[in-house]
């Protein structure tokens, strides 16, 4: 097992099956629109949106955190954490902590004052792990989010 490097365009379709089998897990497979052309683009195009980690197990890459820069109006910079995920297979083999302390440390190396992420209620595994690695977890606070459908009702309201 070797440590996680940073992600390649020619990485971005395992990228994506990761993505797909994370949104099969959440219940929530229909959601996935992302297209392996925007994932190229955005992660390697003219303006990089994202930064993504992979770790890879006898040359297959097993797992990966895909994380963009955020700014806090209290805090100055900080990073989102959007999916970090590790193949079922091997799971519970340190892998994902490989990838979250990659996460932190690229987080470090760039000043960055928190990394901010969310999980599942249900989702007592990965609770458990983000508490072991002395996460805070919000209980009070609730996601909000405009999709693009609500964006478009907005629009229309004003």
């Amino acid at each position: 097992m070797k440590a996680p490097r940073l992600a390649t365009v020619d990485d971005m379709p395992r990228v994506l099956e990761f993505i797909r089998e994370l949104a099969q897990f959440e219940k929530e497979e229909e959601a996935v629109e992302i297209t392996l052309n925007q994932l190229e683009n955005d992660g390697f195009g003219m303006h990089q949106m994202f930064v993504c980690y992979v770790v890879e197990v006898d040359h297959v890459i097993q797992g990966m955190a895909l994380f963009y820069p955020r700014y806090s109006t209290w805090k100055g910079k900080v990073i989102h954490l959007e999916d970090l995920i590790v193949n079922k297979t091997y799971r519970g083999q340190g892998l994902g902590t490989l990838l979250l302390d990659a996460v932190v440390k690229y987080a470090n190396s760039k000043g960055v004052k928190r990394i901010s992420w969310e999980v599942l209620d249900w989702n007592t595994k990965a609770i458990d792990f983000y508490n072991k690695k002395g996460a805070k977890i919000l209980e009070d606070w609730r996601v909000v989010q405009l999709d693009e459908k609500g964006i478009q009702n907005y629009i229309e309201q004003l």
